[in-house]
């Protein structure tokens, strides 16, 4: 398979990389293939796309590989899409994005040999968890933290006093060497996770600033921010940025949450 499609980003880890790039998505969504011996977890199966789930299919179950388990990180179609294929091809439940039973926090996820701890994130939705793979010291993001840029924290499901807290929690993470690398939703692996999530804090703090700053000089809408801020924003991503800026105000105490 292509090395740009498939990558081992660990010792038990591999991600196999959907084709779906895009203004949103980066390079693509990021699936990954978690094992240990013949135990196979999958995280985020992508979109439903015949020739991604193959080539997952072809990772999963290489060597006698079996599919225990698919865990979803969030509700967000170009993660979750693709479940229900792989889960009438494998037998394996799903889990997460309102499957299954609902996650709780440090819950223990097992599936024989392999073992994951669930952490509740919200921040990017009400619903985003990470994972904590101990054996390899590998926290997977979704979309909680990419690989390169921000993530959007859209209205009405994003919220940036949660997604403040995560941040410190996951960074205490990463200091305590918990965490030595992230497989994140898009973009490139983070070897260097405690550096990224502090970029990633101040990136946010200073937006903030940003956002207060041209509250005071008569900012009101998410329109008004998004002029102020923003400036020229690529068409693509105007609709975002004006969600985002709503999310922020709301933070701010200018706009309701409801």
């Amino acid at each position: 398979m292509d090395a740009t499609t498939v990558r081992q980003v660990s010792e038990r880890a591999t991600r196999v990389l959907a084709p779906n790039a895009g203004p949103m998505t980066l390079d693509g969504t990021n699936t990954y293939v978690l094992r240990e011996g013949t135990d196979v977890v999958v995280v985020d199966p992508g979109p439903d796309d015949a020739g991604h789930l193959a080539r997952v299919l072809e990772v999963a179950t290489a060597d006698g590989g079996r599919v225990a388990l698919v865990v979803l990180t969030h509700h967000h179609r170009d993660h979750t899409a693709g479940a229900d294929a792989l889960a009438e091809r494998t037998g394996a439940p799903v889990r997460g994005a309102g499957r299954g039973e609902p996650f709780a926090d440090g819950e223990p996820l097992a599936a024989g040999a392999l073992s994951l701890t669930v952490l509740t994130t919200p921040g990017h939705t009400a619903d985003s968890v990470c994972l904590l793979f101990p054996a390899d010291g590998l926290l997977l993001t979704g979309d909680t933290v990419l690989g390169r840029g921000s993530t959007v924290l859209a209205w009405p499901d994003g919220d940036v006093t949660a997604y403040l807290a995560t941040l410190d929690r996951l960074l205490a993470l990463a200091r305590s060497h918990e965490v030595v690398a992230i497989a994140p939703g898009h973009g490139p692996h983070v070897d260097e996770p405690a550096a990224a999530l502090e970029n990633i804090r101040t990136h946010r703090n200073a937006r903030l600033a940003e956002v207060r700053a041209a509250v005071a000089a008569g900012a009101r809408t998410p329109e008004d921010v998004v002029r102020r801020v923003y400036g020229d924003v690529d068409p693509a991503l105007e609709s975002a940025a004006g969600q985002s800026a709503r999310t922020q105000l709301a933070h701010l105490g200018i706009v309701p949450r409801t």
